[in-house]
């Protein structure tokens, strides 16, 4: 491909040139437009000649790196050292479509693949959550905050947990516990005796202090009957309430979100099935933070804003992940 006559374009010929390419490549929809926007990040923020220098570079890694940083520095409310790693991706992928050929066309699809796409779109491909940052943040917390609902519900599960019944000892205390948990959460545990005499046999009170989240996976595997039950989302709701700071809520809606982020911005490099795994979900869930430069916030906050942020955007899904995994 001739440089010259790329770097000669206006602005939107060569997005829309670039586009089509993207359109050849085996990426998903999103990534196609969240490429489109920020492959030419430092052309908006900083000027045509440097995004062309950034891309062109021989040492292209370190300079386009750092030109980013700057921009990111100046025009970005998040941590500019982990949004760049996104952004220089896309680059990555600029630079090979300066190096083919010529543009691919797409190929026209049959019915079958049109059928499919547009089923994606409506289901998913149509969703534009917010970028995170401090900003988005403060507004969810400030909503949590008039969820007058929620914030008696939080209120008196406090109460019961650190006040009332703090201890997990009496086989009494954790049964009342377990089952306004399993009320307040809809968590559709049909037998919570055997919930709650499990979590009094595990003698959980010094690992709930310490913050073992290996415990979360110790309480979650209940033997009901001739059944091995998986209660895991109750399971993380139940240390929660005991050691909010040391133990994220996994719910439906942040497995959604953490996911979508994933796919769009590459903040982590996980597999869906990892989210089950509380260990390697409360990592996802601060790597989410780090990369977004929320670390002001702790994991309770987070978790608030990341659920909210599921319910606004993703409530269909959850319904049917509720049904069938919780």
């Amino acid at each position: 491909m001739d440089i010259n006559k790329m770097k000669a374009l206006p602005y939107d010929e060569l997005r829309a040139l670039y586009k089509n390419f993207l359109h050849s490549q085996n990426i998903s929809q999103l990534t196609i437009n969240t490429a489109y926007t920020d492959t030419f990040y430092l052309w908006r923020k900083r000027s045509k000649d440097i995004f062309w220098n950034a891309v062109t570079n021989n040492d292209f890694e370190n300079s386009a790196k750092d030109k980013l940083i700057k921009a990111l520095s100046e025009n970005s409310t998040g941590n500019a050292k982990s949004l760049v790693n996104s952004y220089l991706s896309h680059l990555r992928r600029f630079r090979l479509f300066l190096a083919s050929d010529g543009i691919v066309e797409p190929s026209a699809p049959t019915q079958e693949k049109y059928a499919y796409r547009a089923y994606t779109r409506k289901k998913k491909m149509d969703i534009d959550v917010p970028n995170p940052s401090v900003d988005q943040v403060e507004i969810y917390l400030t909503k949590w905050d008039g969820l007058e609902n929620y914030h008696l519900q939080e209120d008196a599960l406090n109460k019961l947990f650190f006040e009332l019944c703090p201890k997990n000892t009496d086989v009494i205390d954790v049964l009342l516990k377990a089952s306004t948990l399993n009320d307040f959460y809809s968590t559709n545990i049909f037998s919570i005796y055997p919930v709650a005499k499990h979590i009094c046999g595990l003698d959980i009170d010094v690992r709930l202090m310490a913050g073992d989240v290996t415990l979360v996976r110790d309480i979650q595997y209940v033997t009901i009957g001739d059944t091995e039950k998986n209660f895991y989302s109750f399971a993380s709701k139940y240390c929660s309430h005991h050691n909010p700071l040391d133990y994220p809520i996994y719910d439906s809606y942040v497995d959604e979100v953490l996911r979508y982020f994933r796919n769009r911005d590459n903040f982590s490099d996980f597999q869906d099935g990892d989210l089950k795994d509380y260990v390697k979900f409360k990592g996802i869930l601060i790597d989410f933070r780090a990369f977004y430069g929320l670390d002001k916030y702790n994991l309770k906050q987070i978790d608030q804003y990341v659920w909210q942020l599921g319910k606004d955007y993703f409530p269909k899904n959850y319904g049917k992940k509720k049904q069938t995994k919780i």
